[in-house]
């Protein structure tokens, strides 16, 4: 077993398949797509004349904002080159480049902890304490699951990115 492996079990050889990572790519994009839908969904219900006469509530800016961190720490996230996050034990590396890689990484996902907790402080605030019936609560509930699955995307696209498959070669001089 070499020394330089974080975990004492080896990775499956079926994530070395190219159909698996391209199933992983796949897989995220539908779950980032499902939760802005449901988001969307939530929003247009809000304005909907299903909602009734003169609803009490409608989907604002606010209740978008934690969803926009999401996606953006979702971007921050999976538009870091994962090789640089060791970078320092290469000769060609450059300054501290691999504490600058994951301060951004750190950011990223301190963007999606605070989108999600964002979506549950507005579930809570806006939708629970005031005791709205459930027609009502499912747009502050939309808003928590929507950020839940921006995130779980997030997960899926990095496990993805980091596959290797049977035509990838490391070359290291």
């Amino acid at each position: 077993m070499s020394s330089h492996r974080l975990f004492r079990f080896p990775k499956p050889q079926w994530l070395n398949n190219a159909n698996a990572r391209t199933f992983g790519v796949y897989t995220a994009g539908a779950l980032f797509s499902l939760g802005f839908y449901i988001l969307i969904d939530a929003a247009a219900y809000s304005r909907s004349p299903l909602n009734g006469s003169d609803p009490a509530v409608h989907i604002t800016f606010v209740d978008w904002i934690p969803g926009i961190c999401s996606a953006l720490g979702m971007l921050v996230i999976n538009s870091i080159d994962k090789s640089r996050l060791s970078a320092d034990s290469f000769s060609y590396s450059g300054n501290g480049v691999a504490w600058k890689a994951r301060l951004v990484l750190f950011l990223g996902f301190a963007l999606m902890a605070g989108g999600l907790a964002g979506a549950v402080t507005v579930l809570v605030l806006k939708y629970v304490v005031p005791e709205y019936v459930w027609p009502t609560l499912w747009m502050g509930t939309a808003n928590v699951v929507a950020n839940g699955c921006v995130m779980l995307s997030s997960v899926v696209l990095w496990v993805a990115q980091n596959m290797e498959d049977e035509y990838t070669y490391n070359l290291a001089l």
